[in-house]
């Protein structure tokens, strides 16, 4: 498997570099372990074997997610979304330091979670604190805003679960938190980049902080053939 550009299949990139740590890996088929990201890696053009070995790492029944996959999966399997997104790079992101950020752990993941869950900034597991550096900001001692790092591709830091609770929006949060992590990006010598549905009105945040399109960026998944057996429901 090879890739042109760290960011041309950025899964892939971050399992075999610098997220090798979290890699689960059948064939040529890398995926994330199961509570840190649902993120899997196939070829660009997958050939029957690598569908195989994709079905084996998800079991029966299991969601395949797709993303950057434009090859249809084979007979059987059932394509449950399909979205089209898009790839920005932070090249020329206004970064800067925020005082009022606390960095965030595993002690903090329960109240990540729970904002996570009121906010819905996309997926973020149990373990997805381990992938990079996340940062909040809280009040009256709750969590209500924070943004981190997921994907890590050579040379790139993914921006993500960029969120802020309801009662607080309005406030520049969003901003705030972007240009700290960027900061701290930077100060590593990577570059910030991040991924966003096509549709999503914060875009327009994205573009004016200094990121700017790279390329489409597809998002899908399909359905494993075959029931799970009892035995295996999780």
């Amino acid at each position: 498997m090879t890739v042109t550009h760290p960011l041309d299949n950025p899964v892939l990139s971050s399992l075999t570099g610098a997220h090798a740590r979290f890699a689960e890996r059948r064939g040529n088929v890398l995926r994330y372990q199961v509570d840190v990201a649902p993120f899997l890696a196939l070829p660009d053009e997958p050939q029957e074997a690598d569908w195989a070995d994709a079905a084996g790492l998800v079991g029966p029944g299991g969601l395949l997610p797709l993303a950057g996959v434009r090859v249809p999966p084979p007979a059987g399997w059932k394509v449950v979304m399909v979205g089209e997104g898009v790839q920005m790079t932070g090249d020329r992101l206004v970064v800067a330091a925020e005082p009022e950020a606390v960095r965030l752990g595993c002690g903090d993941v329960p109240e990540m979670l729970d904002l996570v869950k009121r906010t819905n900034p996309g997926p973020f597991l149990p373990r997805t604190v381990e992938l990079g550096m996340y940062l909040g900001i809280r009040r009256q001692g709750a969590l209500v805003a924070m943004a981190g790092e997921r994907l890590h591709p050579e040379g790139w830091s993914e921006i993500s679960a960029v969120c802020t609770d309801d009662a607080w929006r309005g406030q520049g949060f969003a901003t705030r938190l972007i240009r700290a992590v960027g900061a701290e990006i930077r100060a590593r010598g990577d570059i910030p980049f991040l991924h966003a549905v096509a549709t999503n009105p914060a875009i327009r945040l994205y573009e004016q902080l200094g990121f700017e399109h790279r390329r489409a960026a597809l998002f899908a998944a399909a359905r494993v053939p075959g029931a799970r057996l009892p035995s295996q429901a999780g």
